[in-house]
């Protein structure tokens, strides 16, 4: 008979010792931090509502389109040939969170990632509203009425919501105007971006009713990363050991050397995580403060200084002095401007519009029937501007043949790409070993103007001596 091994205690807040959920609901605290989160939350889903609205010379504040290989971000399209510029943008955002991290700890976790902002703000308040607060969801719990009325209601109301969100969310990837044209239409018109939709609707719904601060616990890396990118000297939710050991509760006797905490546990039941802050930096604190609040109000009641539990670093609660100069929060600046230095370096030098001049589908070249060689060369042209632009295009180099411009000049919209052909006739006996060198320039009357060699196909051979291209 095999015996399984049992865990000497509970592995994951989340998990039971015998393997079961630990379903953790939070008792709020109010209290200066919460109403400040309350603030940055609600501007936070307002911003994330907003921004697929917002217009930035003429384009969307932010838009990722996959099926145009385009990214607009304030105002400015990274296209498929940018992907200098686009590794720059997120190696100065991941820098970004990196030297916020080395000062401040997980601000981005507390205050500003989705995760947190809708699940603290959002969903868990309409729960406990449905349910009767902390002791209600604690009771619900105990009968196991995971499908009583009022959950079943609660599912409902997160149902709409995800609903909402889903939508929102899917207009950072096809834009306003499209998402209005196909929630007008039958979801059998755009079957694709209906399946998308859908999909993020069960995964958002899933995860705030069911997943939720496991998505920070498990599938989360960042509180993995803090490891590494946390120092002694950054700024954490912390507990003051030195001033709170040893604990003694309030009932008993106080008397010695008791430390001021009392052991009452209220910087427990209000962690969204369901850890104890009092047993030093873990993994899953996502530094939300709520400790802060709880702890503070206690020690009102029982008539001692506040701060027990702050904003600190561990080196400053062992008493060692502050240090602002340290290798991460030098490294990191430099490399910050480097990256946002060379970014808007190339974003300001980059010309108005993208040329790529392609050879022609099928065979690099033809026999026409009086013996000459055709070469076809097609010229992809995106316009980066707002406005329509002509472009002229020309071949320099070609003797005793004949260049054929179905469409030229070019129009081009603002911001739009489109292709066209040119049709290259020379004599047989112009190619060296199978080649012949041309130019081919495009220019829009003076503000853009880009010139690319280019090599013909021909058939191998040698010229006729004294013959030069």
């Amino acid at each position: 008979m095999s015996v399984h091994p049992v865990a000497a205690g509970r592995v994951l807040p989340t998990l039971n010792v015998d393997g079961s959920r630990n379903w953790i609901r939070p008792r709020p605290s109010p209290g200066p931090w919460w109403r400040k989160r309350q603030v940055v939350a609600y501007v936070l889903m307002f911003v994330f509502f907003a921004i697929p609205h917002i217009r930035i010379l003429g384009k969307p504040a932010f838009l990722m389109s996959f099926p145009k290989r385009e990214f607009t971000l304030m105002g400015y399209t990274f296209l498929p040939t940018d992907t200098l510029l686009f590794m720059l943008l997120l190696a100065s955002g991941v820098i970004s969170i990196f030297l916020l991290t080395a000062l401040f700890g997980r601000v981005w976790c507390g205050w500003s990632c989705p995760q947190t902002v809708y699940l603290e703000f959002l969903f868990r308040p309409i729960e406990r509203w449905i349910e009767g607060g902390y002791v209600g969801s604690r009771n619900l719990d105990r009968r196991k009425k995971f499908f009583g009325a009022r959950r079943l209601l609660k599912y409902a109301i997160y149902a709409v919501l995800s609903l909402f969100l889903a939508h929102t969310f899917l207009a950072y990837f096809v834009g306003t105007e499209q998402l209005s044209v196909w929630v007008q239409q039958s979801p059998w018109e755009h079957p694709t971006g209906f399946m998308v939709m859908a999909i993020t609707t069960i995964a958002i719904w899933y995860n705030f009713t069911y997943f939720r601060e496991q998505t920070c616990l498990i599938a989360c890396p960042y509180g993995r990363w803090q490891s590494v990118l946390l120092d002694k000297q950054s700024v954490i939710v912390a507990y003051d050991y030195l001033r709170g050991e040893p604990r003694a509760h309030q009932s008993a006797d106080r008397s010695g050397f008791a430390g001021d905490c009392i052991d009452c546990k209220a910087c427990v039941t209000t962690c969204p995580t369901g850890i104890d802050i009092r047993n030093g930096l873990q993994m899953e604190c996502v530094h939300c403060t709520q400790c802060i609040d709880a702890c503070d109000s206690i020690m009102d009641k029982v008539g001692k200084p506040r701060g027990l539990i702050r904003y600190s670093s561990q080196e400053a609660l062992a008493g060692k002095p502050r240090r602002l100069l340290r290798p991460r929060v030098v490294l990191y600046p430099l490399a910050l401007s480097l990256s946002l230095g060379a970014l808007l370096f190339a974003m300001a030098n980059k010309e108005s519009a993208d040329v790529t001049v392609l050879r022609g589908m099928g065979a690099p070249f033809t026999e026409e029937a009086d013996g000459r060689i055709a070469n076809q060369i097609r010229i992809k042209i995106t316009n980066r501007g707002n406005e329509e632009a002509r472009y002229e295009l020309a071949v320099d180099g070609v003797r005793n043949g004949r260049v054929i411009a179905p469409e030229n000049p070019l129009v081009v919209a603002g911001g739009a790409t489109r292709e066209t052909s040119l049709f290259v006739l020379m004599p047989s006996d112009a190619f060296d070993d199978g080649e012949y060198a041309i130019t081919v320039t495009v220019k829009d009357g003076g503000r853009f103007s880009n010139t690319i060699p280019w090599r013909l196909q021909g058939p191998s051979g040698t010229r006729p001596t004294g013959e030069r291209p």
